[in-house]
């Protein structure tokens, strides 16, 4: 009998598969590491091809922790990383390997497109504003600088849209990952005067069809059964970018839209449900709409490049003289030490912009030249120093991102690795002024794809009669802020603004120099 859903989640560096009961509850998981590379040049790139085989062992692996995993499963949703650019050709073969959402190449076609009379219209009509990671700026790159690659090409997709074309042999893309590139948030469809304004009207014929996930799924190939092991005809839903599965997983709409998700991962993503007809897009033109899997609701966002990464750059250093002085260098020992480190320093005495890609910053401004750096060193301060002000920096860059939004909500539901530590969620809670709680759904990207699976084959009636089974039970209580640490940061705040903008001339001083040295 078939009882289990499976979520599967293509992320930047790891794929992961969940199976699910139809009540929500994991009854396994597997995961393979992904592979991407960098360059000096502001590339972010992945193997294409390697992407699906990595996948399909993703699976394979969960067949072997679950028994009778292939009869048992009623159907799957798969989700992955959004932006980037994965064309395919009209066989369906790779067009050379994807360019990623981390892809910065593309920075100065996004500051061109900007300039143009047609912008404002654009970013009404999307919600979206412009930066270098969107497959549309790099589509309008590729057309300036790789002609070729798209004459080569047949379809622009996505990861997620990749995987789906090799589960199922269809080429679609979802409603959200559309409506913020190349469409309107309030339709779900693409819009051609945004495809104009991006000067890829010669190109629309690369954007696939819109599918929504929750609507409409296709049978499992018999080529993709015999590479994961599952069953031949098994339904597979499309389901929207990850950033927006991992937001209904955590919570971000449960009927109150007074909540916001925050998500402490590789990226940093900020956002709040509300209905469509009230967005009103900022005068700056940044941050993102996206539609939830949810009838008239999207999420408004704005998403920091780098969140965890920064504690990654921070850890890696400490790494780095671990080895030298011959210590323990494991990754797991030094997050251990990260509370400690924390609690070892005052909060605010040092600021930090946590700008750490190399692609610059995309939210709540676009600066592709934007870099990271701490204000305020003096000889007293030690590594603990270092690492508070990198955590608080992320809580920094939350708050400005929610003010970008109209404010920070009533409450934030915290969700990704970094929200395990207590220390951490305490500075967010402080620093945003409001009550956090955190789900014990661990991965929420692949419960929030194989929600979207459940709804299409029946086993829900509705996404929000899955949600209240699926993601209201797993919200923990409420941790309200500490209001003394609270009144500290809400003083901090003005300082950091006043910092970021002073910085920008720099770093674009910066920028010039490094442009110089390349040449």
């Amino acid at each position: 009998m078939a009882d289990l859903l499976i979520g599967i989640d293509s992320g930047t560096s790891v794929i992961k598969a969940v199976a699910f009961d139809f009540q929500g509850r994991p009854v396994g998981q597997a995961s393979v590491p992904n592979a991407y590379a960098t360059g000096p040049d502001g590339s972010g790139t992945q193997p294409m091809a390697r992407t699906w085989a990595d996948c399909a062992e993703t699976l394979r692996r969960l067949g072997q922790a679950v028994p009778n995993l292939a009869a048992r499963t009623a159907a799957l949703g798969v989700t992955g990383q959004g932006d980037g650019t994965w064309l395919v050709d009209a066989a369906g073969e790779p067009v050379g390997d994807a360019w990623l959402w981390l892809d910065g190449r593309a920075a100065p076609t996004a500051e061109a497109i900007a300039a143009r009379p047609g912008e404002r219209l654009r970013f009404e009509i999307t919600g979206t504003g412009l930066n270098a990671c969107q497959q549309g700026v790099q589509l309008a790159h590729m057309l300036r600088r790789e002609p070729e690659r798209l004459a080569a090409a047949a379809t622009a997709m996505h990861c997620k849209d990749w995987l789906y074309l090799n589960l199922t042999g269809e080429r679609a893309t979802d409603p959200a990952e559309a409506s913020f590139t190349f469409g309107d948030f309030r339709t779900r469809a693409y819009d051609d005067r945004v495809v104009e304004a991006l000067g890829l009207a010669d190109w629309r014929h690369l954007l696939p069809p819109i599918v929504d996930g929750t609507q409409e799924t296709a049978p499992l190939t018999a080529a993709a059964a015999a590479a994961t092991g599952l069953t031949e005809g098994t339904p597979v839903a499309l389901g929207f970018l990850d950033v927006v599965c991992t937001a209904v997983g955590a919570g971000v709409y449960t009927g109150d839209r007074e909540a916001g998700v925050t998500v402490v991962g590789s990226t940093g993503m900020h956002m709040r449900a509300t209905a469509a007809e009230d967005v009103v897009p900022n005068a700056a033109g940044t941050g993102y709409v996206m539609p939830l899997p949810v009838p008239g609701v999207v999420a408004q966002m704005q998403s920091n490049m780098a969140s965890t990464l920064n504690i990654d750059w921070l850890l890696g250093l400490a790494a780095d003289l671990a080895s030298d002085l011959g210590l323990p260098t494991e990754r797991k020992d030094l997050l251990g030490r990260l509370d400690r480190w924390i609690a070892k320093a005052p909060p605010g005495e040092l600021l930090y912009h946590p700008y750490i890609s190399e692609a610059g910053e995309r939210g709540p401004f676009v600066d592709g030249t934007a870099r990271a750096g701490f204000v305020g060193l003096g000889t007293s301060h030690r590594f603990g120093h270092l690492v508070r002000a990198v955590v608080e920096g992320l809580g920094l860059a939350g708050r400005d991102c929610y003010e970008a939004m109209g404010g920070v909500p009533a409450e934030v539901r915290l969700t990704g690795g970094a929200a395990r530590s207590g220390p951490l969620r305490g500075i967010l809670a402080a620093m945003l002024g409001v009550p956090v709680r955190t789900s014990s759904r661990e991965e929420a990207g692949a419960a929030g794809a194989a929600m979207m699976a459940a709804v299409a084959i029946g086993a829900h009636p509705s996404m929000e009669a899955c949600i209240a089974g699926w993601v209201t039970p797993l919200l923990g209580p409420p941790e309200p802020p500490d209001p003394d640490l609270a009144r500290r940061y809400a003083a901090l705040f003005p300082a950091y603004l006043d910092a970021r903008r002073a910085l920008q001339p720099v770093w674009r001083k910066l920028a010039d120099l490094r442009e110089t040295d390349d040449a």
